[in-house]
Formats: C-alpha cells, sequence, structure tokens
C-alpha cells in the first residue's frame, strides 16, 4: 500500500509529540511492505532541531510553502492509496481542498492526534486552522487519537462520516531499559513543558510531595517554568531533556509521574504518550486519574493512581519488590498491546476495510 501524508513534522521531535508517534509507525509500516510519502513544511523552528532526514521504505519531502509542492502533492496522492492528513498540519486546509477538488482513487484521511484541542475549539466556536468550513466532511474515514464520546462529537460537530480511533504507541527500539544516569537519578520525576492548567495537581501531586519527603530526590524535566516557580531544596531541574536521552530520564526514575492536560483529561480515553514510554523503559508510572485510563492499564498492578498528595506519599513508600512487580506488568501489556507494530497493523485493517467499497464500486 502507498500511503501519503500530509502531517505538522516527522524531521524534528523538538517540542511536539507528534514526530515520535509518526516514526514509530512509519518504521513499522515499512516493516509491513507499505510505502510512505511525508510532507512536512520546512519551518525554521524545526529545522533548527532536526534530528532526522530520512526513513526506510518512503520520502520526506520538506517544502517551503504550498505552492512549491502542489503539482507534486496532487501527482503523488493520485498515485497513492491512502492520502492521511493530520491535525496542525500548516497546510492541511489546502490539502484537504486539493483532495476534495481531485478525482483519485485513494481514500481520504484526516488523523487527529489532537482531538481534545480540536473539540474544544469547535465547541467554543473558534476556529480550527487546520480544518475548513466543511469541517471533516470530505473524508472517507477519520481517525482519532482519543476514544470514548469525542468519536460521537467528530461526527455530531464536525461531519465525519466514519470514525475509528488510533490510539498512541511506542516503538520499543527508542523506548527500552537502559543504564541508569546520575545526573537524572530520582525518587519521582516529571517530564513535560510548564503548562498553567496542570500546576494545581503539579502542586498536589509533585510539590507537596516533595516537601513532606525532604529526604527524597525529585526531578522535573522540561521548558517554559517561569522564574516565580515554588522549587523546594530536594526538587532539581533540567531545562530541556532531549528526545533521545527520554529512556535513559525514565530509567534512572524509581517512579515516573504523569499529569494530564485539562483538555484530554476532560475528554478522557486520551493516553499520553508518556505512558507508554515509560513502562517500555521499565518505569512505574504515577497518574492523575482520567475516565477510560482502566481501559490501557490495570490500576495498582499496571499502573499507580493518584488523586491526593498521600497518595504519592503512599506510592514512594513501596517496597522495590512492589516497584519492580508493577514496572513489570506495565512493560508486558504495552509490548503485547501498544507498540507502533500494533498501530500499524490496525491501521492496515482500517484502511483495507474503508477501501474495500471503493475497490467493489471500482470494479462493478
Amino acid at each position: 500500500m502507498r500511503l501519503v501524508v500530509f502531517g505538522l513534522t516527522v524531521s524534528s521531535s523538538w517540542g511536539n509529540g507528534h514526530a515520535t508517534l509518526w516514526r514509530g509507525l512509519w518504521r513499522a509500516l515499512a516493516g509491513r511492505g507499505h510505502e510512505v510519502v511525508f510532507f512536512e513544511r520546512d519551518v525554521p523552528y524545526y529545522a533548527e532541531h532536526r534530528d532526522l532526514t530520512r526513513m526506510p521504505g518512503g520520502e520526506l519531502v520538506l517544502y517551503r510553502d504550498w505552492d512549491d509542492v502542489a503539482a507534486r502533492a496532487r501527482r503523488e496522492s493520485g498515485a497513492a492509496d491512502a492520502v492521511i492528513v493530520t491535525s496542525y498540519c500548516p497546510d492541511g486546509i489546502a490539502a484537504t481542498r486539493m483532495l476534495a477538488e481531485g478525482n483519485g482513487r485513494a481514500l481520504k484521511v484526516f488523523y487527529d492526534l489532537d482531538t481534545p484541542v480540536t473539540l474544544d475549539a469547535v465547541r467554543a466556536r473558534r476556529d480550527v486552522p487546520y480544518l475548513g468550513p466543511r469541517g471533516l466532511r470530505d473524508f472517507d474515514l477519520v481517525l482519532s487519537y482519543t476514544g470514548g464520546a469525542s468519536l460521537h462529537e467528530l461526527r455530531s460537530l464536525l461531519g465525519a462520516r466514519m470514525v475509528h480511533t488510533l490510539y498512541g504507541h511506542v516503538d520499543p527500539q527508542v523506548h527500552h531499559r537502559v543504564a541508569p544516569l546520575d545526573h537524572y537519578r530520582c525518587g519521582l520525576s516529571y517530564l513535560g513543558t510548564y503548562a498553567a492548567d496542570r500546576q494545581v495537581a503539579l502542586e498536589a501531586l509533585f510539590l507537596e510531595p516533595a516537601r513532606r519527603l525532604t529526604a527524597q530526590t525529585f526531578l522535573i524535566g522540561g521548558a517554559q517554568y517561569p522564574a516565580d516557580f515554588p522549587w523546594t531544596a530536594n526538587i532539581r531541574f533540567v531545562r530541556h531533556v532531549p528526545p533521545p536521552e527520554h529512556p535513559a530520564f525514565y530509567s534512572s526514575s524509581r517512579l515516573t509521574l504523569s499529569v494530564t492536560r485539562r483538555a484530554m483529561a476532560d475528554n478522557g480515553h486520551c493516553p499520553s504518550g508518556r505512558l507508554f514510554e515509560a513502562a517500555a523503559c521499565g518505569t512505574p508510572v504515577l497518574s492523575d486519574w482520567w475516565p477510560g485510563l482502566d481501559e490501557f492499564f490495570v490500576p495498582g498492578r499496571e499502573i499507580l493512581v493518584a488523586r491526593t498528595t498521600q497518595d504519592v506519599v503512599q506510592a514512594l513508600e513501596l517496597s522495590d519488590a512492589d516497584i519492580a512487580r508493577i514496572a513489570e506488568a506495565a512493560r508486558a501489556r504495552v509490548l503485547a498491546e501498544h507498540t507502533s507494530e500494533h498501530r500499524a497493523r490496525q491501521l492496515e485493517r482500517l484502511l483495507d476495510e474503508a477501501l474495500a467499497p471503493q475497490f467493489r464500486l471500482a470494479t462493478a
């Protein structure tokens, strides 16, 4: 199968969650014999932090602006089996218009890797920069990173016809247990850019436990933390953890905390890729609660859930044997259900099912 993708970025894993997901999915698809052509606008921010220029089984097409690449985009799309436009693609509206106006046989797919953000904007009647006035009506298939009630809203609010989930995943070739590094060693870590809507949870689930457990070491990795952030003497800070060092970051943590952005938590059924990445590295995750979490991990057995400061304190007091048991159970669950290979097979099946009616019509 030949796939053409118009996305945000695959060339730079700096400051976004799309690139890592697409790299794992692309590698798995290529391993299954599929070909991928990925169109990415060559913006300065990602160009300055580019950490990939080619992938197996396909081509990365970097371009300055849509007019420069429009002719090739039409040509590649016309020869494709499926064309995928993603959320936050800078030229998502132009690509969607091109597909709607074309007469190619390709299946038209939209993959929303940011469904809670999309739906929040629609509910508030704000423009969605990657969706045109027709919403999702021009796509044969819509894939959502978020499940639950969001699937119904993609239909009712944006006119999607066929909707399925394609959740996050982890590439075990990239995320696996590695030797710990001293500057990342800690009892509890938190990896994430500062966000005001996470601060209340971070206060209860990270900062207050640090104040109470002064003999333990806590570590935050991330950017944009304000000067008045309430640091304590036992919290260390790393301003940026490069994506290639994420396995070492997790492998050096006894436990790692996941705090969900408000839009994701409110929608539920939206697992952060960090959950799968940490678990694949053999590090147990302490997560805030959101609807649907128990569809991915069994609380108490494969993941620890924290609603209060005391929950965190109790988790940090668990024995090494209990910690190791939870870590191994989570790792086994992820490797059995949530790898890039699993998502590639799911995508393959969804595309085949959506293409089947078109094939029958074309040969009737």
